[in-house]
């Protein structure tokens, strides 16, 4: 199906960016965009407002299978992921984290430790993007651990981790477990009933709802000290001061509603439409692989290296089919992916890497549009630098 979010005559497959609002997510905050109140007022207005929070909030709940009051609303998962690793490392101890994780959660990481380096200590991950099992145990036996933040799934690469050895080796050392499924939730079904981890950022913008609001799940009776990063009112149960974005807590929450009713249809369709992509591509395109690609992977992404052929130039030639060289939290960097590089990727394939993400409103054909216009900026690109070659 067609989107307005974006222009009929673009094929748009960065959904790991951002999504197209799903209809029921703008209408929700449309509605509560157009009506006046502030959450945390008494009068009728005020009430209407806070309705609609806690609608949201129980939504988002439902979605994830956890209690209502176990979510902090924040700005995006930037946010909930900053919240989260202060809050745990304020208990004292060291930082396990990946090579690969997203930058919300390294840099924070890094800023924390900055006086005590040694407090971090960051995996490395194999070929596919997985961390090793022993390696982790191996940082665990070292002690004192406050946290373990490891990625449910993989930004760049879509590559899934199996948490569960995770979570049970981290608790067995006295530490708690926390992972940023911003890429996950709204993928794939994900149950906080049985993925036991402490702490879970996530942002609405990945799954159908507006950019600038996400949560943070604190599960009950976790020992964590209260650690805001704004002072102010004492809102969100004092670990969020500032008033509440009502309008983007009531279109995240309708999204998380339409994903929970949507979500066994749209996955498997979405797989077959990443297959159809992925298939096309490395036939038609020799050379061309597909990066983690016998790991466990979110059903609508594929990074794809075109050796030889800057992601840059590539994307330059296909202006019609808006894709990705990376995580846009990271656009313009000028260092090449530090999830592919420690993949084992070269600079050069690293630097030669398109990550296309599809999504609910995908259809089959604009990826065969995606197909015709990758294969002809690749032939394109090859033949421009490369004119006494094929490609």
């Amino acid at each position: 199906m067609a989107s307005d979010a974006y222009s009929v005559q673009s094929v748009y497959l960065d959904y790991n960016a951002t999504t197209p609002m799903r209809p029921a997510a703008l209408m929700a905050t449309y509605e509560a965009l157009t009506a006046v109140g502030n959450a945390s007022s008494i009068h009728h207005p005020g009430r209407d407002a806070a309705t609609r929070v806690d609608k949201a909030r129980r939504q988002v709940a439902e979605l994830l299978n956890c209690s209502p009051g176990e979510l902090i609303f924040t700005s995006g998962a930037t946010e909930a992921n900053n919240l989260a690793l202060q809050a745990a490392y304020a208990q004292s101890g060291c930082i396990i984290t990946s090579a690969v994780e997203h930058p919300a959660v390294l840099e924070t990481a890094r800023a924390l430790t900055g006086d005590a380096p040694g407090r971090l200590a960051i995996l490395p991950v194999g070929s596919e993007g997985q961390i090793g099992l022993n390696a982790f145990r191996s940082a665990l036996q070292q002690g004192g651990v406050a946290l373990v933040s490891i990625m449910l799934a993989n930004n760049e690469t879509g590559v899934i981790v199996d948490l569960v050895p995770v979570i049970e080796a981290a608790h067995l050392a006295g530490a708690l477990v926390h992972t940023d499924a911003t890429q996950y939730v709204g993928r794939l079904p994900l149950d906080l009933g049985d993925l036991d981890v402490d702490l879970l950022s996530l942002s609405a913008h990945k799954f159908g709802g507006p950019q600038g609001v996400g949560a943070l799940f604190i599960r009950r009776n976790t020992p964590l000290t209260q650690r805001p990063l704004v002072f102010g009112g004492g809102h969100e149960r004092g670990w969020r001061a500032g008033t509440l974005n009502v309008p983007g807590i009531a279109g995240m929450g309708a999204a998380a509603e339409a994903v929970h009713r949507q979500l066994d249809d749209e996955a498997p369709r979405i797989t077959k439409l990443r297959d159809l992509l992925e298939g096309e591509l490395l036939a038609q395109l020799p050379g061309s692989h597909v990066n983690g690609a016998a790991a466990p992977r979110l059903p609508g992404v594929t990074s794809i290296s075109f050796p030889g052929v800057p992601a840059d130039a590539l994307l330059a030639a296909m202006p019609d089919v808006a894709a990705s060289d990376g995580s846009a939290c990271s656009a313009g960097a000028p260092s090449p992916s530090h999830v592919l590089v420690a993949m084992g990727l070269s600079r050069e394939d690293a630097d030669s890497t398109i990550r296309f993400s599809l999504g609910y409103a995908t259809t089959e054909q604009e990826i065969r549009r995606a197909v015709e216009a990758t294969v002809g900026a690749v032939t394109s690109v090859h033949t421009a630098m490369y004119p006494t070659d094929s490609p």
